[in-house]
């Protein structure tokens, strides 16, 4: 979609160059900004520039830039990760075009929660870094920085610099259903370690403890509700797919 309010595109080569001036957004992979009507929108400040590596590895860690592709993420070596990566990627249906532009930052800032990077960082107990406006950073867990549906802990000013993530001994358990076979996930469970992961049905992900996920899942405040499934049928398919996940985990163990 052309987006003709649009009258300024500069690169960012340095950090002193993310400064957003009035009107302006930053743009990545673009694949949802130039989906529909941005009003507003002056300017585009291009991240690519700066040139992070699409993901490096450290001990027992991953670290995957912000503007690292989703087809970029799946190359990555994820060891006994690397099917749910995969799983994750294609449970939001993006054609293999939308996954060499779409980047793993944009996903999660975009904060759909049925968002496959959501989904994927939040099961391996992934934490944001945040380049703040004073030339610092934070960091946080995805599971606190997607706050719901479009909404982020992202401030004035900040900019989503990369998502670690930690590599799991066991290969996770995924899980994932929808109201059509090629339709957006309704619900998506996914369990590593001694923890289950709820996303899509929630409108934020939602950690529960595999040893008694029934404990978990009555304490869930926010199963979500759009026109891929309503709030009490999210939260009974939810519960059938995470004892599923749960006896697994255990046979595993």
């Amino acid at each position: 979609m052309d987006l003709p309010g649009v009258t300024s595109f500069r690169a960012a080569r340095h950090r002193d160059d993310l400064a957003l001036r009035p009107g302006e957004r930053y743009v990545a992979g673009g694949t949802w900004l130039f989906s529909q009507p941005q009003p507003g929108v002056t300017g585009l400040v291009d991240l690519t520039p700066l040139g992070w590596m699409p993901w490096e590895t450290v001990p027992g860690r991953l670290r995957i830039a912000a503007t690292c592709t989703v087809a970029e993420a799946l190359a990555a070596p994820w060891g006994a990760a690397t099917a749910v990566a995969r799983q994750c990627a294609e449970s939001l249906l993006m054609s293999f075009k939308i996954q060499g532009l779409a980047t793993v930052g944009g996903n999660l800032c975009l904060a759909l929660p049925a968002g496959a990077m959501t989904s994927l960082t939040a099961s391996l107990g992934g934490e944001v870094v945040v380049w703040t406006p004073d030339g610092g950073e934070r960091r946080e867990p995805v599971t606190s920085f997607v706050r719901g549906p479009g909404e982020t802990s992202l401030a004035p000013g900040e900019v989503l610099r990369a998502v670690d993530v930690r590599l799991p001994a066991a290969p996770p358990v995924f899980r994932r259903t929808s109201l059509a076979p090629l339709g957006r996930s309704s619900a998506v469970v996914i369990g590593a370690g001694d923890r289950i992961t709820l996303t899509a049905s929630t409108a934020r992900p939602v950690v529960i403890d595999a040893a008694d996920p029934d404990a978990g899942l009555a304490a869930v405040d926010c199963w979500y509700d759009d026109p891929h499934g309503p709030p009490d049928w999210r939260a009974a398919v939810t519960a059938r797919l995470a004892r599923e996940v749960a006896a697994e985990l255990g046979r595993a163990a």
